[in-house]
C-alpha cells in the first residue's frame, strides 16, 4: 500500500465488501503505521460518531491506524431509527464487525499489522465477542462504556489484553463491568475515569478515555509503554 512521504495520515474513503452486505468506511494509515483499530460504535451511532472520531484522531497523532465504519447499511440504518431492532442484535453486530475484520485482514495482507478492536457501548459487546472468535487475529481490546454483559457467555474466551473504561458516574455499567472483569481470563484492567458519566461529555473525560486507550494499544502493538 502505498503511503507518500508527504502526509502523515493516509484517510481513504472504503466501501467494505462483506458477505452480508456492503458497509461504508473510513480507513486513516499514518506514516510508519503501527497496527490498526478497528471501532464498533454503539446503539443509534455510526462512523460519524464525533466521540469515536475524536479517540481516532488521538490514535493517529500516535501512528496507530483507525477503521470507523457503520455496521448498518443507510437501509438498514433508516430501519433501526424506526424499530430499534438492530442496535441491540449483538450477534448481527458481531458478525458485521467479523466481516469487516477479516476484509481488512486481507485488505492489509502485505502490511502484517497488528490489529485491535475500540467498542463503546454495545459495540463493545461486539468487539469482545469478536476477539474470542478471532483470537488469532485481534492482539487488544478497549471497551469504552462497555456492556461486556451482553458478551457474558464469551468473555472467558477473549484471549487479547482488554481495557474497560467506564464513567465514575455511571453506576449500573460500573457493576457490568466489575463483574465482567472476573469472567475475562487473560490480561485485563478496568479504569474508571472520576465524574464522568455515559458518554464522557464532561470536560476532560474523554480526552482520558483516548490517552488510556493509546496508551494500551502501544502497549500491545509495539510494546511501548506511555
Amino acid at each position: 500500500m502505498d503511503r507518500s512521504k508527504g502526509s502523515t495520515v493516509e484517510e481513504c474513503p472504503v466501501s467494505i465488501e462483506a458477505p452480508s452486505a456492503v458497509l461504508d468506511g473510513s480507513l486513516c494509515l499514518p506514516q510508519g503505521v503501527k497496527g490498526v483499530v478497528l471501532f464498533a460504535h454503539g446503539s443509534g451511532s455510526s462512523r460519524l460518531s464525533s466521540r469515536n472520531l475524536y479517540v481516532a484522531q488521538i490514535l493517529q497523532g500516535q501512528g496507530i491506524g483507525t477503521l470507523l465504519f457503520d455496521l448498518l447499511t443507510p437501509e438498514e440504518g433508516a430501519l433501526d431509527e424506526r424499530t430499534g431492532k438492530l442496535r441491540f442484535n449483538i450477534k448481527f453486530l458481531t458478525q458485521r464487525l467479523i466481516e469487516a475484520t477479516d476484509w481488512l485482514r486481507k485488505y492489509l495482507e502485505a502490511e502484517n499489522l497488528k490489529l485491535g478492536y475500540f467498542g463503546a457501548s454495545t459495540g463493545a459487546a461486539a468487539a469482545l465477542i469478536a476477539a474470542a472468535e478471532r483470537p488469532e487475529a485481534i492482539q487488544a481490546v478497549v471497551s469504552r462504556g462497555g456492556r461486556p454483559d451482553l458478551a457474558e457467555e464469551y468473555l472467558p474466551g477473549v484471549k487479547a489484553p482488554t481495557l474497560l473504561i467506564v464513567g465514575g458516574k455511571d453506576l449500573p455499567v460500573i457493576e457490568m463491568n466489575r463483574a465482567a472483569l472476573q469472567m475475562i481470563q487473560t490480561e485485563k484492567t478496568l479504569v474508571i475515569v472520576p465524574g464522568a458519566t455515559h458518554l464522557f461529555e464532561e470536560p476532560g473525560a474523554l480526552k482520558e478515555v483516548a490517552r488510556l486507550a493509546t496508551g494500551w494499544f502501544l502497549k500491545y502493538f509495539t510494546g511501548q509503554r506511555v
